[in-house]
């Protein structure tokens, strides 16, 4: 379910952004007040509003991915692994905590990122093991 909401989510994001006229930018960040509108609404479970706040936060996603950039890496799967902190930003956030919801998302993006980041670290560790070290520390009933 969560695939197929990033798919809607990514065609949706490219689908505005080509209509905003500019294809290289974002759309322009929400006021104060629209925030609050938007955040109210999807308090209530609308999804149209937390599509908003995704589609108007996304240049936060690109500003913190490019910390994490590096030619190994495709920026497509930063940007996207950082659209799924930004959505589970949003949809764990709580106003009555006193933080904005961009100080708050920024950290579940960063939180996405390195978390991805040390899992593809951990994977790249076990493919330098072979088989003999396996072995070396079974014991002999095996």
């Amino acid at each position: 379910m969560l695939t197929t909401a990033m798919l809607l989510l990514k065609s949706s994001l490219f689908l505005s952004l080509h209509l905003a006229g500019n294809a290289s930018s974002f759309p322009k960040p929400l006021s104060p007040e629209e925030e609050q509108i938007c955040l109210a609404k999807c308090a209530e479970g609308d999804l149209d509003a937390r599509n908003v706040l995704v589609e108007r936060n996304m240049r936060l996603v690109a500003h913190i991915i490019k910390k994490y950039y590096t030619p190994n890496v495709d920026q497509d799967d930063l940007i996207s692994i950082g659209t799924i902190g930004l959505i589970k930003g949003i949809s764990s956030y709580k106003p009555e905590k006193n933080v904005r919801l961009a100080t708050y998302a920024a950290r579940c993006i960063e939180n996405a990122t390195l978390t991805q980041r040390h899992a593809l670290v951990l994977r790249s560790q076990k493919k330098h093991y072979d088989g003999t070290l396996c072995s070396i520390w079974l014991p002999s009933f095996i």
